[in-house]
């Protein structure tokens, strides 16, 4: 099988996509790889062939605020309605040449992308072979069974929450992402397709392999049959780094808690970071902090920082994460056992918010800027509550029964299969 993959640029999309090309490659299988230039060397890692999407939409390593400026201005919707439009649908006519390009060098049997990746669908729907998307993040196909996807409500039950959540829905496509939905249209109409009957969802009609497990998704009782949940997908790559003061992780019987504000947001450390190290000084713990690209005037005696950690040596260690709320880094807390306290809204961030405190294993603070008081009181509440943390190690076994790279591949390989026999008929 000849397999070509494609993600935006930015390490959240692309991250998750990593284990399935390892795992198709040592299987045998051909992948080629469209991708940002920061993550060649890690594509390649996989045994994937890495080709360059073109300059003109890929960030080279740029946050997203340096790529897109103006967004540093807007807040809530205005904000959502400007990345919908900039981060994701103004690329795909770019995509979708890149994808026709590599296509007609080496013909692919099929496309794996990440589900913000439209060129994807797009050629798909044209005259290209079918996508299989990869959901990166909360589930963002609309149901009357949850709330519109960013708004971060909880999904509720019955007739009355039904009818609810249709309104919302209505409200949010009609009015509030009219802009974005009528941009789409008008990108779709110039490719020489139809309006898409999904939305904005980037769900593919072939196959999805969804990031994570339903027992953390809200309920979907009318769940397309094409989408699967695999469980944690992350690249099963040790690190080989650790920051100088490691030994302090490694002998402390302190409880740990971990801050972090991810890979998107990380540039504003008085968001989530600052407040925790100040909530914490004087606490009984040991605060360790990811600040990214920057770093902090002061820190406290109990906390130790750096500007990336790894994961697979601390998240074993911690009691408590703090988080602005990234779907990678929750995921691979969850996967361990830990209990989070979220505290983002931005991007997906109150879906997965929402999520934490549905599936019980968390705190939600609602805010991307908490005060410490109640970072401090959310963390105590963790280290004191048995029925959280019951509840995370419940959901880290449930993870731990699922190999998400080999799931991923045994349906893209079914898929592929049955394709084949009904191209065949």
């Amino acid at each position: 099988m000849h397999a070509l993959f494609a993600s935006i640029p930015q390490a959240g999309h692309t991250a998750p996509l990593l284990p399935i090309a390892r795992e198709l490659t040592a299987r045998g299988h051909r992948v080629r790889w469209c991708g940002g230039r920061q993550f060649a060397d890690r594509i390649r890692s996989t045994g994937a062939e890495f080709t360059p999407m073109s300059e003109t939409i890929d960030h080279n390593g740029r946050s997203v605020d340096e790529v897109f400026p103006e967004r540093q201005a807007l807040r809530g919707l205005a904000k959502l309605r400007n990345d919908l439009c900039s981060v994701f649908i103004e690329p795909i006519p770019v995509q979708l040449a890149d994808l026709r390009r590599l296509h007609a060098e080496q013909p692919a049997d099929l496309i794996v992308n990440d589900m913000g990746f439209g060129g994807a669908l797009s050629f798909a729907a044209l005259d290209g072979p079918p996508s299989i998307s990869v959901g990166i993040g909360p589930m963002t196909l609309a149901s009357p069974h949850t709330a519109p996807f960013g708004l971060g409500l909880q999904p509720g039950s019955g007739a009355v929450s039904r009818l609810r959540n249709r309104a919302l829905q209505t409200l949010l496509d009609r009015v509030v992402l009219r802009e974005v939905h009528d941009r789409l249209a008008e990108v779709q109409r110039s490719l020489g397709l139809p309006p898409t009957g999904g939305g904005l969802s980037g769900l593919s009609p072939h196959l999805h392999l969804h990031n994570g497990l339903a027992e953390f998704e809200h309920p979907r009782p009318d769940l397309p049959s094409q989408v699967h949940f695999v469980g944690a997908l992350v690249d099963p790559v040790a690190s080989k780094e650790v920051p100088s003061w490691w030994a302090d992780v490694e002998n402390t019987d302190r409880p740990i808690v971990h801050v972090t504000q991810g890979t998107v947001a990380d540039t504003e450390l008085g968001d989530l970071v600052l407040p925790t190290l100040a909530a914490l000084a004087d606490l009984d713990v040991l605060v360790v902090a990811s600040v990214g690209r920057q770093t902090p005037d002061t820190v406290p005696a109990n906390a130790r920082v750096a500007p990336f950690l790894p994961y697979d040596r601390l998240l074993p260690r911690l009691s408590v994460m703090v988080t602005n709320g990234g779907f990678g880094g929750v995921q691979q807390a969850l996967s361990h056992g830990v209990p989070l306290v979220v505290a983002g809204t931005t991007e997906d961030k109150p879906e997965v918010a929402a999520r934490v405190a549905r599936a019980g294993v968390g705190v939600n603070l609602r805010t991307g800027k908490p005060k410490p008081a109640a970072i401090r009181a959310a963390v105590q509440r963790l280290l004191d509550t048995s029925e959280i943390r019951s509840n995370a190690r419940r959901m880290a076994k449930l993870f731990r029964a699922q190999d998400a790279a080999r799931n991923s591949a045994d349906l893209i390989e079914r898929f592929h299969v049955e394709s084949g026999m009904q191209h065949s008929r």
